[in-house]
């Protein structure tokens, strides 16, 4: 699991939104560098100002008077005057570049011999030493009166101006991400044999240009499959006006019994191919999707088999009803069981079951089976495989059939082993229950 986004318009967003926190970080610290030398000179002006006010008060005020005027500065300002002593406890200021500057402005200002330090007998305060007639004093300013503190409506108006800037971001690259996942939506439908509505050709002249691009492509996909089933079902239909002659014709010619058996059947397997045809060319035949019951529907279809005399098992579990297509699975299910009937010869089974919210619709059968790696290309129109299973004829058009219609229906069609010998043709459908 990673923690990144996968689609763009959070990749973007979160991209913009580093961007404008790295900038307005990047403005704040170089803000911060060149304010330091102009706070370093205003800050040691003041600590000056104070010093000087403070020896200038001590040494005019009366002797007697002395103490009182050091507890008044102390209680109404803050400040404290201590007299230096032998080897007293003194915490040396940070390392700062800030205090740097303060000791080197306050010496220049007050003499060579000032001292700057952040504590005393680990009292902290802002410590400046100063002198009175060659006694070396102690000041001390509570640092909360010099630190510089952000006020709240600076923080405000920053959290402000970097929420709309967030907000604007998140806009634009909406913007773009919205017609972007259409057309993603609109592809995926595409891919799926359909033809989606037509995007909206508006937004940057980017994204207008490739929604139009999009729906001409749809467009000529969409004529392209009309004319192909147009022609494919005209010639189709051509084709069995002479055949029906020349079936006729075979019946009233005077060849034996088993000469017209045999070349009846081989007409009636050209007509079975060029049903294939048809069925191929109809895709889903515009049919709209109606409530049906799987099982049942497959019970159908293995009754009319049996009519016919092939013994054909079934396991079929109530599926409950599902909007499906009734004509198109009908025709599925029957090229299924055509095909198991074709190469399996015996111990067909048909099998509808729920797993999960899915529809499964298997049918078995024993015999040769298929590779794993043709599978996939079996599944193709006019492919056959160049085996056993090839040898009962066929136009190479029953799986695709079936194909087609599970991915008509979102669903898919998988060809696997069965166990012990066979194959298992599997059509699994998502369940679209109707409402009770």
């Amino acid at each position: 699991m990673t923690l990144w986004p996968r689609s763009l318009l959070w990749r973007t967003f979160v991209l913009l939104a580093s961007l404008v926190l790295a900038s307005t970080a990047g403005w704040y610290l170089i803000f911060r560098a060149y304010e330091v030398e102009p706070r370093a000179r205003q800050l040691a002006q003041n600590l000056a100002s104070i010093v000087n006010l403070t020896r200038a008060a001590l040494v005019t005020a009366d002797a007697a008077k002395r103490r009182a005027l050091l507890v008044e500065l102390s209680d109404s300002e803050g400040i404290q005057v201590f007299p230096a002593e032998p080897g007293e406890r003194m915490a040396p200021h940070s390392n700062r570049r800030l205090l740097a500057l303060v000791e080197e402005a306050l010496q220049a200002r007050l003499g060579a011999h000032t001292r700057l330090a952040s504590a005393r007998y680990g009292q902290p305060g802002l410590w400046v030493s100063f002198r009175i007639e060659g006694d070396d004093y102690w000041l001390r300013v509570p640092r909360e009166r010099l630190e510089r503190r952000i006020a709240l409506r600076w923080i405000g108006w920053a959290a402000l101006a970097l929420a709309l800037s967030l907000m604007a971001a998140y806009l634009i690259v909406r913007s773009i991400g919205r017609p972007l996942n259409a057309l993603t939506a609109a592809a995926a439908e595409l891919g799926n044999g359909k033809f989606p509505a037509e995007l909206p050709e508006s937004g940057p002249t980017e994204i207008a240009m490739l929604a139009h691009a999009f729906n001409q492509m749809a467009k000529d996909l969409s004529r392209l499959e009309e004319d192909r089933a147009l022609i494919l079902a005209g010639v189709s239909h051509d084709l069995r006006t002479p055949l029906s002659r020349l079936r006729l014709g075979i019946e009233m010619s005077g060849s034996d019994a088993q000469t017209k058996e045999s070349m009846i059947a081989e007409v009636e397997e050209m007509d079975s191919i060029i049903g294939q045809f048809l069925d191929f060319a109809r895709t889903d035949g515009g049919e709209t999707l109606e409530p049906v019951e799987l099982d049942k529907l497959a019970s159908e279809v293995v009754d009319r088999f049996r009519k016919l005399g092939h013994p054909i098992e079934e396991e079929l579990q109530p599926a409950g009803v599902a909007y499906l297509r009734p004509m198109a699975l009908r025709r599925a299910i029957t090229n299924l069981i055509d095909n198991a009937l074709r190469h399996g010869k015996s111990g067909v089974a048909v099998r509808t079951r729920v797993e999960g919210t899915a529809l499964v619709l298997e049918v078995l059968d024993n015999g040769p089976g298929i590779p794993a790696a043709s599978a996939e290309r079996l599944k193709q129109p006019f492919t056959r495989l160049e085996s056993a299973r090839s040898d009962g004829g066929g136009s190479g058009l029953g799986l695709a059939i079936v194909e087609r219609v599970a991915r008509g229906l979102d669903g898919r069609l998988d060809l696997l082993p069965r166990e012990g010998g066979g194959l298992a043709a599997r059509i699994s459908l998502p369940a679209r229950p109707v409402a009770t």
